[in-house]
């Protein structure tokens, strides 16, 4: 057996194994567990974290282990002033996170493109048919948050945020060895979906839960997630004009996850450069809007 034949049965393995696993009981363990405060076990954690994954610490507002009041406010840390300069063009689509690019292009109809052989409907990722119309043969990015990264997401272009809504789901872990082997993964996966209006049209800005991924949170709302939901929550914000500058922070993470943007149709063009598996940080431009 080839090397590379065997990383693809470990990596079906390792996606099949998911679909045996609680994973939201494993979830809620892991809520806990990382807002234990005994200093021993949350510095022990952080420390090991910074090894395993070479997080920068360097760069955080606050740098050590014992600065932080648990395992969680560390992952969800923020960074020192000037650490992410948002970039200036007046056209540019900011980086809504760091990580790296899983997939970026055009919607093609309504269907977007998560790995090869895998698709899946924009109505299946937004759960509202009406939402969905909006962005037909719009364009689309994928972002992948591993452990290491900053854990804040921010807002590509400036807008006003018109709804939310959190869909339940399934969470699965979004590496790539996963998202290459479960079919419509985004769509089946819990998710938190902001919409907004800017000056060209809708933007959609989905942050998508994955095994750990305890807690999804918003700047205007707080905690979306826990607790579990069963059905599609929905708030409407369009009379409270909540307008916030590209750059923004609009949300995070515990633990690592996936953003995904969307635009409507010819309003984004990327910037040929940034293709997938390519490293990026917040603020830097993605491309520009028209």
């Amino acid at each position: 057996m080839t090397m590379a034949a065997s990383s693809s049965k470990s990596s079906k393995l390792f996606a099949g194994l998911q679909y045996l696993l609680p994973q939201h009981g494993l979830s809620r363990l892991m809520h806990r567990f990382v807002r234990i405060r005994q200093p021993w076990i949350k510095n022990a954690m952080i420390r090991a974290v910074c090894k395993l994954y070479r997080v920068n610490l360097a760069e955080a507002a606050c740098n050590s282990p014992e600065s932080f009041d648990c395992f969680n406010a560390f992952f969800t840390r923020a960074l020192k002033p000037g650490a992410r300069p948002i970039c200036n063009e007046p056209d540019a689509i900011a980086c809504p996170a760091d990580g790296a690019i899983s997939q970026l292009g055009a919607i093609e109809g309504r269907l977007l493109f998560q790995a090869k052989g895998h698709g899946f409907e924009l109505a299946e990722l937004l759960g509202d048919e009406n939402q969905a119309a909006k962005f037909e043969n719009g364009s689309f990015i994928t972002v992948y948050l591993s452990p290491r990264d900053y854990h804040r997401v921010h807002l590509p272009v400036a807008g006003t945020l018109t709804a939310m809504t959190h869909v339940p789901g399934e969470l699965f872990s979004v590496n790539v060895a996963t998202v290459e082997n479960v079919p419509k993964l985004f769509a089946r996966n819990e998710r938190v979906i902001c919409h907004f209006d800017t000056a060209v049209g809708p933007m959609a800005v989905i942050l998508i839960g994955a095994i750990f991924v305890s807690s999804i949170e918003t700047v205007w709302h707080g905690e979306v997630t826990p607790p579990r939901a069963k059905t599609i929550r929905q708030w409407d914000y369009s009379a409270r004009h909540l307008s916030f500058e590209r750059g923004a922070e609009i949300g995070r993470f515990n633990m690592g996850s996936t953003v995904i943007v969307l635009f409507g149709a010819g309003r984004a063009c990327w910037n040929p450069e940034f293709q997938a598996g390519a490293s990026v940080k917040m603020g830097m431009s993605l491309g520009s809007c028209r």
